[in-house]
């Protein structure tokens, strides 16, 4: 009888963008399961463990010391121990920490899982009405504006609906590029998704420009364009 599939030691968790009811039951079935728990900033994952009752040793694991902790994770995981893996929102790796850790247990042939799970990118898409596909996420806009228009204008010629995440602080310096790129380009911003306070809104790149000059957005900022 052939021999079923490895039991993962390393398991990649979504967690919630901002509804705590979002997470899924498999994910915390995991994180109860779990020897160690991996995790952009210790403290946001406490407060979230906390509130389904999780005790876990945590492991910082973020851009800054990822390559540094990723040996100590591969023999923790080599001896035995299971592994869970989460940002402070939505799934490790997009955009997140995670990606070189996920490559080291392939290069290292450590048994890993990847569970579906809450996204900014798909809520996002889903909920702009933009086409959905095709769709490219490009991660953060760049700080330097230069650089900024260059990526806005490219991602209007593709043809294809473009998601990034943007600072709130940056945002209506991107309206103004867009508006000077293509005015007529679709544009949909979408802020504190899932939250209490989640906004979606959609229109022209001036329409939307007026609207936050008026009234500065805050808190986490997701733009999608399409020509």
């Amino acid at each position: 009888m052939a021999a079923g599939p490895p039991t993962p030691l390393v398991s990649f968790v979504p967690t919630p963008i901002g509804n705590l009811g979002d997470i899924t039951l498999r994910a915390v079935e995991t994180l109860r399961e779990a020897d160690f728990i991996a995790c952009e900033d210790t403290r946001h994952s406490r407060r979230l463990l906390n509130h389904f009752e999780i005790s876990k040793p945590l492991l910082s694991l973020h851009d800054h010391n990822e390559d540094r902790r990723i040996p100590e994770l591969l023999e923790k995981a080599r001896g035995g121990a299971r592994i869970a893996v989460v940002s402070d929102a939505g799934s490790p790796c997009l955009s997140d920490p995670g990606h070189r850790f996920l490559r080291a247990c392939i290069a290292h042939e450590i048994p890993y899982t990847v569970l579906p799970g809450p996204s900014a990118i798909t809520t996002a898409v889903v909920a702009s009405g933009l086409p959905p596909h095709p769709f490219t996420f490009a991660g953060f806009l760049a700080v330097k504006k230069g650089k900024r228009r260059r990526e806005l204008a490219a991602a209007l010629e593709s043809g294809h609906t473009h998601v990034f995440f943007e600072s709130p602080h940056r945002l209506v310096s991107t309206l103004e590029l867009l508006s000077e790129i293509n005015p007529q380009c679709r544009v949909c911003i979408t802020r504190e998704l899932t939250k209490k306070f989640e906004n979606i809104y959609g229109g022209g790149p001036a329409e939307l420009l007026e609207v936050f000059t008026a009234k500065p957005p805050k808190g986490e900022v997701t733009l999608l364009i399409h020509s």
